[in-house]
């Protein structure tokens, strides 16, 4: 006996549509795992953009003097940590952030190479004599009264846009008294 098998488009209609449908539903529910993330997801990314920066400034630098230091306050207000990875800036060749330590009585900085945690609901303070941000290669000094743009690049925030209000030599602070 010879059987003959219909060809697929010659179905009735009914039957081709559930067949599409029961397709469309195979692919569609292992997909829906791929999808956006769930609302207990989410946080993580919010609150990693949600970070804020406060004070930020510099201190002029003399003619000649190619790097200079800048210092801010980071505030993570969200429930994940995130990391200054670095940054940019127009007036420097290179932005890096760093931190000064002791070693046998010496006082020495070095580049974070890992960048700097911010904690989950923490500030961290970058100031002289500790955590900073080098403007390295600088194209011209900074002088006092400046603003100077400058970009940190976080981890998971991404970018954020300062203005660094130059401050006089021995400044400690916008507002705050010199040193010497």
């Amino acid at each position: 006996m010879t059987v003959i098998q219909r060809c697929p488009q010659r179905q009735p209609k009914a039957r081709r549509v559930v067949k599409a449908v029961a397709a469309a539903l195979a692919l569609a529910l292992p997909l829906s795992a791929c999808g956006p993330a769930s609302d207990a997801d989410a946080p993580a990314e919010a609150t990693a953009s949600r970070i804020t920066v406060e004070r930020a400034w510099s201190r002029e630098t003399a003619p000649g003097q190619d790097a200079g230091g800048a210092f801010l306050t980071i505030i993570n207000p969200g429930g994940a940590p995130d990391r200054l990875i670095g940054g940019a800036a127009s007036i420097a060749g290179d932005v890096q952030v760093h931190t000064i330590d002791m070693t046998g009585g010496i006082m020495r900085m070095r580049q974070l190479a890992e960048g700097l945690e911010i904690p989950a609901g923490g500030t961290v303070t970058l100031e002289p004599g500790g955590y900073h941000i080098m403007l390295m290669d600088l194209q011209r000094p900074l002088a006092r009264g400046d603003a100077v743009p400058l970009t940190l690049e976080f981890e998971k925030a991404g970018r954020i846009e300062v203005e660094l209000a130059v401050q006089p030599i021995g400044a400690a602070g916008p507002g705050k008294a010199h040193h010497g």
